[in-house]
């Protein structure tokens, strides 16, 4: 009996893993029959996104339209297809498209339709990040400013006003994506749409509230019935049906998974760098680490990640949040002028290759895991009853390559790198081994824009005794209300003889402290300086000695934005500008003015109201001549040809210290140059001038400077290009993924013999010119600035030159034989790195 029952228990387990496994496997095909019936759905389970009922491996890039200019959009978004992406992320910015409560705008850089369409052109998806609050670096994080005037508003909670605001302007947007038929359902591009933004960040300050507002946003999307998934990023209690995303550098360790079962693992913020603020030090990240984070997300079960930026662009005008610089997410694989960053581009357009390959297996293989090491990992997918099996080989010693033995063969896995096997055989890409070639940009001074400058300047009246009843300095946001950075503040108060100092000698102190984001004072008429704080601490005091006198003496103060803050809870009550005026040093002790004297105010400069920055407005005012020397708070103009070539341009400006820039009326950013990181340097120093901003000849440049005695006549304009084109390949790194397809299910090479070479590409019709370095041995450096090693190959920079000079591009074996080492080796011990800089220029013969 027991031997009966054990083997009828036996029996009975067996059926139901052959069943389970059976129904799981039948789940995945179902999805190929249920959506042959149907066309243009967008669904998901817990797999991936089911778009037209196939499955998708999702390479996304974010790209923000307002950041660029409608003319770049078309090369941008054809260099994020080249570069293996297949769809593009980007927000929706409300205070773009209702800087006015009431009045949309959908045109020039806010035209969110024309963007859509072209993306839909390069035969790409859109996800489309709603909003209503952005956050992106960007001033109030997207809400507009009039929304805080609101009477009995909260941002971001169950709050009436906000709701109703909010509803109105998001089917404002999908009624217009409806009507022009954008959605997928539709025929149109857009496959996912994002409602909120890392609400998990304040959801706590809300309690009930938060999650009531959750819901109400979820309820909101979802009746709209736009026949696409929605999604809410770091919301992992985000309420079903949205599917909860990862955002972070490493969502394959971080992420805790979909809050459903029948959720896909989505990643809609991978950072490929970090976004700068005045005042810091460089921070990078590499695209080792990207490379890897990527692909230890889809070893994981991750179908869709996003690089957060792909193109960072520029924010125009006023319109980066607190601190944050003109330049946006630079280091992102297309850089602020839409050009591509090497290795960072090509490495991560490898890696979709390589993840291309393993397309099936992922999407359909079963997952297993395998441990064996303490520092190693494998991860493999196979599809039952087929050839299909695709592997990640994983070494988490950040010193050592580490050997892993997979199905009787050896793999030697670089430091903390994964290896892709798109066949559970052959590696095809290694996360830490850059074949793509690398290059440096170069800002070229243009001939044709940096003739000798005739600068006029106007400088900004001082205000004396402005009205004003205020019997405390008016918050500075809701005074100038984002239609300036500036806000003037006066006050006069009188002096008793016996309230000066008795002992000779002896100083008063003017002490102000303010909230951010910086001030100019005057005393007396007299400038006494400025003060600022920074984006970490936005407060600061100011305090400077003054002359005080018998009698009535005045002070003026300027307080002065950078932006509105992006982040947190409770953003409509966030206040900053001066808080606390003082006279310390009196005999009759600290005179406290911030409330025992009234306050005048006046919004913004004089240039500004006049719009002095453009032609019409020129003639408003007196220009005189520049003499060499200006004070604080003067207006420079001058014209200028636009730099030669179709290359992007800029302008630098060393020499002077913090303002804004306007190009023939466009207003080019913020600058701060006089704010120094703590290696001693401007955070930015070039400005973007989108070509679409110049003419032929005489351009009009007009610069608002805060700061006294600057400069403008070592201001230059540059011509941007990435030239210097390098390789860094080491002869044990794997060969590149482009040798490799998939045919019949199964891995092929193109090509007779996979070998490694080293590839070096010039952009456009140029043509390499001139080898500047060439070493085969041990040369240390970064592209652009490589040195030689212990150890080099006599004849390399020969060989380098046979192969490549007057191509547009060239490949080059990477093995000892081709630079005569085999034979003759002086340093056998070295494993051996070819380093190559060459330099791009296009045909002399075909100049015009």
């Amino acid at each position: 009996m027991r031997k009966y029952s054990l083997d009828r228990w036996l029996l009975t387990a067996l059926l139901v893993v052959l069943l389970s496994s059976s129904c799981a496997l039948a789940s995945k095909k179902e999805v190929k029959k249920k959506n042959k019936k149907k066309n243009k759905e967008v669904t998901y389970d817990g797999t991936s996104l089911i778009i037209d009922g196939k499955r998708e491996l999702l390479y996304s890039g974010s790209i923000h339209y307002p950041r660029s200019t409608p003319e770049m959009w078309p090369s941008i978004i054809e260099r994020a297809k080249q570069g293996g992406l297949n769809t593009i992320q980007t927000y929706v910015f409300w205070n773009v498209h209702e800087l006015e409560q009431g009045k949309f705008n959908f045109s020039g850089r806010t035209d969110l339709v024309k963007f859509i369409k072209l993306i839909e052109k390069n035969g790409m998806y859109v996800t489309l990040r709603l909003g209503p609050f952005i956050q992106a670096e960007w001033t109030h994080g997207g809400l507009p400013y009039w929304l805080r005037e609101v009477p009995g508003i909260f941002f971001r909670t169950d709050n009436k006003e906000f709701k109703e605001h909010t509803e109105r302007y998001v089917r404002t947007v999908l009624d217009k994506m409806k009507a022009e038929k954008l959605f997928y359902s539709q025929g149109g591009p857009i496959v996912l749409g994002q409602i909120e933004n890392e609400y998990s960040a304040v959801q706590r300050a809300y309690k009930e509230d938060g999650m009531n507002y959750i819901k109400w946003a979820s309820k909101l999307v979802d009746s709209m019935n736009l026949g696409i998934p929605w999604v809410m990023c770091k919301q992992n209690d985000a309420p079903d049906p949205m599917i909860n995303a990862c955002n972070g550098r490493h969502c394959g360790d971080t992420f805790p998974g979909p809050n459903r079962e029948n959720k896909p693992s989505l990643w809609t913020e991978n950072w490929t760098t970090q976004f700068r603020v005045f005042g810091d030090a460089p921070v990078k990240r590499s695209v080792e680490d990207i490379a890897f984070s990527v692909a230890r997300f889809f070893s994981k079960n991750g179908t869709h990640v996003n690089y957060y930026m792909y193109h960072g662009g520029t924010n125009f005008g006023r319109t980066s949040a607190h601190y944050v610089t003109t330049r946006y997410y630079d280091d992102a694989p297309l850089d602020e002028y839409g050009l591509e960053r090497e290795p960072k581009y090509g490495h991560l357009k490898h890696l979709h290759n390589a993840l291309n390959l393993c397309k099936k297996a992922l999407l359909w293989g079963q997952p297993r895991t395998e441990k064996p090491g303490k520092d190693t990992e494998i991860r493999y997918y196979e599809e039952p009853g087929t050839k299909s099996c695709a592997a990640f080989l994983a070494n988490n010693n950040t010193e050592a390559a580490e050997t892993i033995k997979f199905r009787g063969k050896d793999y030697v896995i670089a430091p903390r790198s994964i290896s892709i096997l798109p066949d559970c055989k052959t590696v095809v890409y290694n996360t830490a081994q850059i074949v793509a070639h690398h290059t440096s940009r170069n800002f070229m001074k243009s001939k044709k824009a940096n003739k000798k400058f005739d600068f006029k300047v106007f400088t900004e009246p001082l205000p004396h005794k402005l009205k004003g009843d205020s019997f405390i300095p008016v918050e500075l946001y809701g005074l100038t209300k984002d239609k300036t950075d500036y806000g003037w503040y006066t006050t006069s108060f009188k002096i008793q003889k016996n309230q000066l100092p008795k002992k000779k000698g002896a100083k008063t102190t003017l002490r102000i402290a303010s909230l951010g984001h910086a001030l100019h004072a005057w005393f007396n008429g007299e400038y006494l300086g400025n003060g600022h704080g920074s984006h970490d601490e936005k407060s600061f005091v100011f305090q400077k000695a003054v002359a005080l006198k018998e009698g009535e003496n005045h002070l003026v103060m300027l307080g002065v934005l950078t932006g509105f803050p992006d982040s947190g809870s409770y953003l409509e009550h966030r206040y900053t500008g001066p808080r606390s005026v003082s006279i310390l040093g009196l005999s009759s002790g600290t005179l406290d003015l911030t409330e025992s004297s009234k306050w005048g105010n006046k919004v913004g400069m004089e240039g500004e109201r006049l719009r002095i920055h453009t032609k019409e407005g020129l003639k408003k005012v007196k220009w005189q001549k520049f003499t060499g020397k200006a004070p604080g708070l003067t207006w420079y103009q001058t014209y200028f040809d636009a730099p030669e070539s179709e290359n992007a341009a800029a302008v630098r400006m060393s020499g002077m210290g913090k303002g804004l820039i306007w190009v023939n009326g466009e207003g080019v950013g913020r600058y701060w140059q006089s704010f120094l990181n703590p290696l001693g340097q401007s955070t930015q120093i070039e400005y973007h001038i989108p070509r679409s901003f110049l003419k032929p000849k005489k351009n009009l440049l007009v610069i608002f400077e805060e700061e006294p005695n600057v400069k403008p006549e070592i201001i230059d304009f540059v011509i941007v290009n990435r030239d210097t084109v390098c390789s860094f390949v080491g002869e044990d790194y794997t060969p590149s993924v482009r040798h490799w397809t998939r045919k019949q299910d199964q891995v092929q090479a193109i090509i007779d013999n996979v070998s490694l070479t080293a590839t070096l590409k010039c952009s456009g019709n140029k043509k390499i010119s001139k080898v500047e370095f060439a070493s085969f041995g041990n040369p240390i450096g970064t592209c652009g600035n490589f040195t030689l090693g212990t150890c080099n190959a006599p004849v390399s920079k020969k060989v380098v030159e046979k192969h490549c000079l007057g191509k547009g591009e060239c490949v080059i074996p990477v093995n000892k034989s081709t630079f005569k080492q085999d034979k003759k080796d002086s340093c056998k011990n070295v494993v051996k790195t070819l380093a190559v800089q060459v330099k791009c220029a296009r045909d002399r013969k075909k100049k015009n």
